[in-house]
């Protein structure tokens, strides 16, 4: 899954354990956390990746059987 043409906003917290919690502001459910900042940021993009491959899979297995569907790329510069 392609992710550069998309931005979000990334939220990150030092918590008082030590390191950092993570969540994309826009996506609900996409959250981490690491030891630091840069674990952080990158759990954060692999979390959201799993979270859309995800949904991907489900919305297909959910679709309505017998009806015609069309997909195509969307595309945000």
């Amino acid at each position: 899954m392609e992710l550069k043409q998309m931005t979000f906003t990334a939220v990150f917290l030092e918590v008082p354990e030590g390191g950092y919690s993570a969540y994309i502001e826009e996506i609900p459910g996409a959250n981490s956390q690491g030891e630091t900042l840069d674990e952080a940021r990158s759990n954060l993009t692999e979390a959201l990746k799993m979270i859309l491959e995800t949904n991907k899979i489900l919305s297909q297995k959910n679709q309505p059987y017998g009806l015609k569907s069309y997909r195509e790329p969307l595309s945000f510069a």
